[in-house]
Formats: structure tokens, sequence, C-alpha cells
């Protein structure tokens, strides 16, 4: 019985990202275009589990040459949005588009002037409707038997943000030695280490 709860928990989130990688439409160019013009930094907030969504997602647009950092929208409105410049692109997280410490944020980032992008469910939510691009995502239920854990969303709201990563790093021309720059320690930075100076590599 345990293994098949597990199973059906991974089969959830799997159908959840195939659903979602089958509505990309021009709103994902629109945000990658934004990203690629962008003379500033990338901004991600959120919070709770989007929040820690949101920290991944800069530290992997940091890692792979798009300075990034993450501003939790609580402490934005407690005088961290000073951090934020009209020419950083901020990207929103929110499942519902209706989280009003996010909506808070936005109100800031407008009166700033900086660009846009909202991670949501909801494209027509308040969330989406005042962002400059909106990437939503699809899915029936999330993982949990209750239905009520940020499990799939979060997922895809993780998987959406690695899609802007990879997809910014193709265009931009990220190459691995640029990823060695940015990795020279550990296993990894050991790896790569070996592969430029054409020793042999086993890991």
């Amino acid at each position: 019985m345990i293994d098949q709860w597990v199973r059906e928990a991974l089969e959830n989130e799997a159908h959840a990202l195939y659903l979602t990688s089958q509505n990309v439409n021009e709103e994902y160019v629109k945000a990658v275009e934004m990203l690629k013009d962008c003379r500033g930094k990338v901004v991600v907030t959120g919070i709770g589990k989007s929040g820690h969504i949101g920290k991944k997602i800069a530290a992997s647009f940091s890692s792979t040459g798009t300075p990034a950092f993450f501003v939790h929208s609580a402490e934005a409105v407690h005088g961290d949005s000073g951090m934020i410049e009209k020419k950083d692109v901020v990207i929103l997280l929110s499942n519902s588009g209706e989280t009003a410490e996010v909506l808070n944020v936005l109100g800031i980032i407008e009166k700033i002037g900086s660009p846009c992008i909202a991670i949501t469910k909801n494209h027509n939510s308040t969330l989406g409707r005042r962002c400059n691009a909106v990437l939503s995502y699809n899915y029936e239920r999330e993982a949990d038997h209750l239905g009520l854990a940020p499990t799939t969303s979060a997922l895809l709201q993780l998987a959406v943000g690695d899609a802007l990563v990879v997809t910014l790093c193709k265009v931009k021309g990220f190459t691995q030695e640029s990823f060695h720059l940015f990795h020279p320690g550990g296993s990894l930075g050991d790896q790569l280490s070996r592969k430029n100076t054409g020793s042999d590599v086993h890991s």
C-alpha cells in the first residue's frame, strides 16, 4: 500500500508537469526576452512554500551567470524593497495569485517601475492581470491525500523557474567554461577542472 501511495504522488506530479509543458505559450517567450534584456538584477519574491521555491530559483539564476537575489515578500514591505531598482526584473510567485503579501510587494514594484513576471496557477488572478508576463501552470490537485499541502503546485513553480533559467542560458550562450567560473569548488568544480584540462573524468 505504501509503495502505491508513493507511486501515486509521483505520477500526480509527473502528469501535472506534462500538462504544463503542453501549455507553454507566448507569455513564456515574453518572460525570457524580459530577462535577456534586463540591465539590473533578477529579483524573486514570494512567501511560504513559494518563498522557499523562490530562493532556489534566484540561486539558479545566479549560478548560471544572471545576477539574482531573493526578497521575502513580508520583509519587502518593511524596508527590503529598497533593494529593488527600476532596471531590475522582478519575478513574483503566488499559487493563487491573490496572496496579500505578494500583492503588497507588487504595489511597491509598480511605483518603482520594474517590469514583473508572475508565476501562478491563475492567469486571471490579481497578480496575473497586473504583471507584464504571466507564466501559468496546470494541475488537477495537490499530491497529498487531502489535496491541500503545497506539493504539486510547488514542484510546478520550481519547474517553471528552472525552465526560465535553462532557456536563458541558451539564449545568452552560457558555456561550460562560464559554469566553471561560478562553480570552482566541490566535486562539480573538480570534475569541470579536470575536463577543461583534458584529464579523464569519472565520478
